[in-house]
């Protein structure tokens, strides 16, 4: 499958012509401020973190682009089966756009994947992505600190579960 369609957006296989999009998230201090590495420095930092997130031909992985209106404002997916992860330019939060985008994706890898559920690590004062988690029906599983050394600070996690659907 290529494309998942919702009301406002695409979610499709990335292309090169995505990178410079993708920069513009990647590179955000406020957008990567709970993800697992600093905002990117320069467009070469973003290619080499885009091939290897979309082009590696690794199995464990499957990611998407997040495209409204015609713009790339976001990725998701998994990224190592059966954890998954997603990222929003700032302009597109607050607009159910993530909730929107992750029910596609969690439809689409229960139906793809033979999976007992898909799990989140989502930084614990990451509030806006624990609440959207747990109203698609994630549960909190555990918790560890100093998981991430990112740049000179410790960040912890919080481990979230979604059990496959039962029909």
């Amino acid at each position: 499958m290529s494309e998942l369609r919702t009301a406002r957006l695409v979610l499709r296989r990335a292309i090169p012509a995505d990178i410079l999009a993708m920069h513009a998230i990647l590179s955000s201090p406020e957008a990567m401020r709970y993800w697992a590495t600093l905002p990117h420095v320069s467009v070469a930092e973003t290619e080499t973190w885009f091939e290897a997130q979309f082009f590696s031909g690794d199995p464990a992985r499957d990611e998407w682009v997040i495209v409204q209106d015609g713009q790339v404002i976001g990725n998701i997916g998994i990224w190592k089966m059966p954890e998954m992860g997603f990222i929003l330019h700032p302009s597109a939060w607050g607009k159910g756009l993530a909730t929107e985008a992750a029910s596609a994706f969690l439809t689409y890898a229960f139906a793809t994947y033979p999976i007992d559920a898909v799990t989140a690590d989502v930084d614990p004062r990451n509030a806006a992505s624990l609440k959207l988690l747990q109203r698609l029906g994630f549960a909190v599983t555990g918790a560890v600190e100093n998981t991430f050394l990112v740049g000179d600070e410790w960040c912890h996690s919080v481990y979230l579960a979604l059990p496959r659907p039962t029909a």
